[in-house]
């Protein structure tokens, strides 16, 4: 088999392993990817209290080798088809062979994504003004990362399903991922209208939910945004990806993930 693969791949890039290292090494890359966006996440809620900037304490470790800076991006939490079914397949080794300490170690990773995304719900209701009733709230971005059109475990999922139990209106607006987005909101169809126009889905918003980084996001016109926008116009950028103070300074309230609030009020 090493000389099939070798074919392909440098033969020094060649791992070689019994079945058990070469199958819990799959998972456990997954999980220990997984595990760090869930780290910088739990330290998110702890900034936003103390009014440190994520943005700040994500760089300054990242700079340490022992650590570096990857997968240390603030977000509304992970998403695809492999982390969270993976960690969860190691948790169920774990189980089944009574490290249950290990088990929900892991466990935990899933659950403070689980809770990323709760969390934001609530800072939306805090936010504006602990109500989002009746509110029409544009979602851009489903996908659960940039340039695909692939929507499985997206965090956009269950934010949409949060704001519709609080009896929001919400317009769900994404480049690819707008077909995808209808078959997982199926349910729930006749309460959430889809548009692909960014700038459509946004007119008469009370605010707008960044929840997939897309590139395109960063660069609308904001201005024009704002102009047909519900006032007092609210941004939560789930993302990180906006330029928070210009968008203040434009007329916006602005809520970021693991930084302090930029409110008008």
């Amino acid at each position: 088999m090493v000389d099939i693969y070798a074919h392909w791949v440098p033969r020094e890039k060649i791992i070689e392993s019994n079945v058990w290292s070469a199958e819990l090494s799959k998972l456990v890359a997954n999980a220990f990817l997984a595990q760090r966006i869930s780290s910088i996440n739990s330290i998110s809620a702890l900034c936003e209290k103390t009014e440190a900037d994520v943005g700040d304490v994500a760089y300054a470790i990242g700079t340490d080798s022992r650590i570096g800076p990857k997968f240390l991006k603030a977000s509304v939490g992970f998403g695809g088809s492999c982390f969270q079914k993976d960690i969860l397949n190691l948790v169920y080794i774990c189980q089944s062979y009574g490290l249950t300490e290990v088990a929900e170690y892991w466990e935990s990773v899933v659950k403070i994504n689980q809770w990323q995304q709760k969390r934001f719900v609530q800072s939306m209701l805090a936010g504006m003004f602990s109500t989002v009733a009746s509110k029409r709230i544009a979602l851009l971005g489903f996908a659960f990362k940039a340039d695909t059109g692939d929507t499985r475990e997206s965090p956009a999922i269950s934010i949409a399903l949060g704001l519709l139990e609080e009896h929001a209106h919400i317009i769900v607006s994404d480049p690819k991922a707008l077909e995808n987005a209808k078959a997982d909101l199926k349910e729930v169809a006749d309460k959430v209208q889809f548009e692909p126009d960014p700038y459509k889905a946004a007119e008469g918003a009370h605010a707008i939910a960044i929840l997939t980084e897309w590139k395109q996001y960063k660069d609308l016109d904001y201005a024009r945004i704002l102009k047909s926008m519900q006032e007092p116009a609210f941004i939560f950028d789930g993302r990180n990806i906006l330029d928070h103070k210009k968008l203040f300074e434009m007329g916006f309230n602005v809520f970021a993930i693991g930084k302090s609030p930029l409110k008008h009020f």
